[in-house]
C-alpha cells in the first residue's frame, strides 16, 4: 500500500530523522538508505518495519547529523595512503612525470584512505535513539495506510455487492433463456417437421440437453462463496493481501466459465460487465496488506 511517513529528534549530541515511502508489491521489499557511518543499523531497522508491514516495496531514509563536538574518530587509513603513494610513483617513473604536485588534501580524498568511526560506546545509544524514531514515523506511516484503507476497503464492498447484484441477473436470466431456447427450437421443428410425438419428443430432448449444457448453477454457488469470504476478509482486521489476490483469480475463473457457457446475450453482456468490477478489484486489493 502507498504511504508516507516522518518523524525527527534533536538533541545536544544529534540531529536523526527518519523518512518513509512506500508503494504497491506483492511482497515486502526493504530498500534502507543509512549514512555509511551508522550501517550497523540496518539490521535493526529491517527488523523493526518487519512487525509493521507486510507486503510492500518500502524506501526508508535515516540521517544522522552529529553535533559539533561530537565523539567521532577520523584517523588514516596508513597500508591504503601506502598502496596509493606507491602506485603514483609507478606511474610517474613509467610515463615520465612529476609526483610533485600531489597534495596532502588530494591524499585524503581518495577512497578509504581515511576513514571516520564512532566510538563504540555511543552505538547501543544511537540505535535506540533511530529505533525510536522509527518507530514515531513508522505510526504517522500506518495512520495514513489506515486512512486510504478505510477508503479502499468501502469501494471493494461495493463493488462486491454490485457483482452480488449482477450474479441475482444472471441466476434469474438463466432459465429464461432456457425457455426461449425451447421456443425456438419448438418454432423450428413445426416448420420442418410435422407435430408428430417424435417431433415433440425431439424438442423435449434437445431443450434438455440445451439446459445441461448451459446451467450455470454450480458456478453461482461459488460466485455467492467467493464473495461471502470476500467481504469477510475485507472486513477483518487481519492482513489477506494475497489470500484477496488468490480469491479474485477464482471470482475471475467462475466469470469465464458462465461466459463460455452462456448462449445468451444478456447473460453475456452482463459477463462482462461483472468481469470489469471483478479487475476493478484486483487493482484495488494491490494497495492493501
Amino acid at each position: 500500500m502507498t504511504g508516507y511517513g516522518r518523524a525527527k529528534i534533536e538533541n545536544d549530541e544529534r540531529e536523526i530523522s527518519v523518512e518513509i515511502k512506500s508503494v504497491n508489491h506483492r511482497f515486502l521489499d526493504l530498500n534502507i538508505k543509512v549514512p555509511r557511518l551508522y550501517a550497523y543499523l540496518e539490521d535493526m531497522i529491517k527488523k523493526t518495519v518487519q512487525q509493521f508491514l507486510v507486503r510492500g516495496k518500502v524506501d526508508i531514509y535515516v540521517t544522522v547529523k552529529e553535533r559539533e563536538g561530537s565523539d567521532i574518530k577520523v584517523s588514516p587509513n596508513m597500508p591504503v595512503i601506502e598502496s596509493y603513494l606507491q602506485a603514483a610513483k609507478a606511474i610517474s617513473e613509467k610515463f615520465g612525470l612529476s609526483d610533485s604536485d600531489i597534495k596532502l588534501i588530494d591524499i585524503m580524498k581518495l577512497p578509504d584512505a581515511i576513514s571516520a568511526d564512532k566510538e563504540e560506546q555511543d552505538a547501543e545509544i544511537i540505535s535506540s535513539q533511530v529505533e525510536s524514531v522509527l518507530t514515531c514515523a513508522l505510526n504517522e506511516y500506518d495512520a495514513m495506510r489506515q486512512t486510504e484503507g478505510t477508503r479502499l476497503c468501502e469501494d471493494i464492498l461495493r463493488r462486491g455487492q454490485l457483482i452480488g447484484s449482477f450474479v441475482d441477473y444472471i441466476e434469474s436470466r438463466s432459465p429464461v433463456s432456457v425457455t426461449e431456447y425451447r421456443e425456438k427450437i419448438t418454432q423450428r421443428m413445426k416448420e420442418l417437421l410435422d407435430g408428430s410425438d417424435f417431433a415433440q419428443q425431439r424438442i423435449l430432448a434437445e431443450a434438455a440437453l440445451f439446459a445441461d449444457k448451459v446451467s450455470v448453477t454450480e458456478e453461482i454457488v461459488r460466485l455467492r462463496s467467493h464473495l461471502k469470504q470476500l467481504d469477510s476478509m475485507v472486513r477483518g482486521s487481519v492482513a489477506a493481501g494475497r489470500k484477496l489476490d488468490f480469491l479474485i483469480q477464482e471470482l475471475n475463473r467462475e466469470a469465464n466459465t458462465i461466459g463460455s457457457k452462456a448462449n445468451d446475450y444478456d447473460i453475456a453482456k452482463t459477463v462482462v460487465d461483472l468481469k470489469a468490477e471483478i479487475e476493478k478489484i484486483r487493482e484495488q486489493i494491490q494497495n492493501l496488506e
